[in-house]
């Protein structure tokens, strides 16, 4: 039976992860879904100009997994058989760690998927294309929301295509997944409100990646790996197989340390890793195309659900909500499971008198309780180096003494370590590494 609509038409700007995601979860309620995105679309899986983060490496987490198969059913398969690479949790990625180069590996029974952020967008956007009801446009830039005569609602979208020909929507919703969420914050400068209170911590980061043929033979049996940052050295590596048989490198280092943009040089960097495992691997590898760079000034929070009145009709997602360091590849997941709590949301709308009238404070509520296992999972590491702008958490010290009680724990116990690697892959709250059982074993550790 067709599910009741709530209204009749939604406009989505962008068309990432989030985007996608949301245009899927509007389409069950709303007569019409425009989803815009100033670029046009690749035929084939290839990185977009609006998009230049995306050539590099990207980890699908099995959090963000499940929230795209409850979106998509069968897209894993759809995955799958694009030539994506099952990763067998806690076994097939050599986790580098301080005090533990590598970290004890086992497998926990559970699988992840490793591809590039291209492909994945490709294979989402294919099937929201085939959605009754949803148009995505091309080539279409939002210039500016607009709202009721009486400023409390949005009332549609004004774009302009790179034509030149321009075009007003009328909206009962829009979902701004713009990645900087600009449309939403001018609109709120506007009309004379506040912008969001706003979290940041200035990490400063530079990375460069390349990507490699996998060897044919080698005699390491891991498929990826990962090197974190120690007390004096700030550079860090993830490597992760994606589809044709390939190797994504990403190399980071902070403040006045980025990584070069030059071959030789890179792998000079790499060498300069805490461990040699990366550049012992990567060298004499055939390489495909150049060095690319990228810069990540700050990870940023922003608590929209603290602004007085938000407008009505509106609703930013994703990045737009919350930027986070790119080395921990939380950000496609945590998009992903926010549009999910949307599409559930939105159906529950549907029985309203006023189906949109507190949907605003509904969903920040929910996205901001799935940002906090990601957001505490970056920043109390991030805050490790001196050099990390922002407000340090007053039990700083603590906190990283009980994560370090864990992660010694985890290279013990398989269930510690399947629980730890649950929470890093957003299968599981990080309150779950306060839960009382394991609390106690920590609090005996520690004294």
């Amino acid at each position: 039976m067709e599910r009741q609509r709530i209204g009749r038409q939604a406009v989505v700007i962008g068309a990432g992860i989030g985007g996608l995601g949301a245009a899927r979860a509007a389409a069950d309620v709303f007569e019409r879904v425009i989803v815009l995105d100033r670029d046009r679309f690749p035929i084939d899986p290839a990185p977009r100009d609006g998009t230049p983060q995306a050539r590099h490496v990207h980890a699908l987490l099995a959090g963000g997994q499940d929230a795209l198969e409850a979106l998509f059913p069968g897209l894993t398969e759809d995955i799958t058989a694009a030539g994506a690479v099952p990763q067998r949790v806690g076994l097939d990625l050599r986790v580098e760690r301080p005090g533990f180069d590598p970290f004890p590996r086992r497998d926990l029974g559970w699988q992840s998927l490793c591809l590039s952020r291209p492909l994945l967008e490709h294979l989402v956007r294919r099937r929201v294309s085939t959605l009754p009801g949803v148009e995505l446009r091309q080539g279409w830039r939002v210039t500016g929301l607009l709202t009721d005569a009486a400023g409390t609602s949005v009332a549609g979208v004004r774009a302009e295509a790179d034509d030149g020909h321009d075009a007003i929507l009328p909206a009962d919703l829009v979902i701004d997944a713009s990645g900087r969420g600009e449309p939403t914050l001018a609109l709120l400068a506007s009309t004379g409100a506040p912008p969001p209170p706003t979290e940041t911590i200035g990490v400063d980061i530079g990375y460069a990646t390349a990507v490699f043929d996998i060897p044919a033979e080698r005699a390491d049996d891991w498929l990826g790996v990962m090197t974190l940052p120690g007390p004096g050295n700030a550079r860090g590596a993830v490597m992760l197989p994606i589809e044709g048989g390939r190797w994504m490198l990403t190399l980071v280092g902070r403040h006045d340390d980025p990584p070069p943009g030059e071959w030789g040089a890179l792998l000079a960097y790499a060498r300069g890793l805490r461990t040699r495992t990366v550049a012992d691997a990567v060298e004499g590898a055939r390489k495909h195309g150049g060095v690319v760079r990228y810069r990540f000034p700050d990870s940023l929070r922003r608590r929209f659900e603290r602004v007085a009145a938000f407008p009505r009709g509106l609703l930013p997602i994703g990045d737009a909500i919350c930027r986070f360091n790119p080395f921990y590849g939380q950000g496609m997941s945590v998009a992903a499971q926010q549009a999910r709590a949307l599409a559930r949301l939105l159906a529950e709308s549907t029985g309203r008198a006023d189906p949109l009238s507190d949907l605003a404070v509904r969903f920040f509520a929910e996205a901001q309780a799935l940002i906090d296992t990601p957001w505490f999972g970056a920043a109390i590491p991030d805050f490790t180096h001196p050099q990390t702008r922002g407000e340090r958490p007053a039990d700083l010290a603590a906190r990283l003494r009980y994560g370090g009680v864990v992660a010694a724990l985890a290279a013990e116990d398989p269930a510690v370590h399947d629980l730890m690697l649950r929470v890093t892959h957003l299968r599981a709250p990080y309150t779950a590494l306060r839960e009382h059982a394991l609390a106690a074993r920590v609090a005996a550790r520690m004294h």
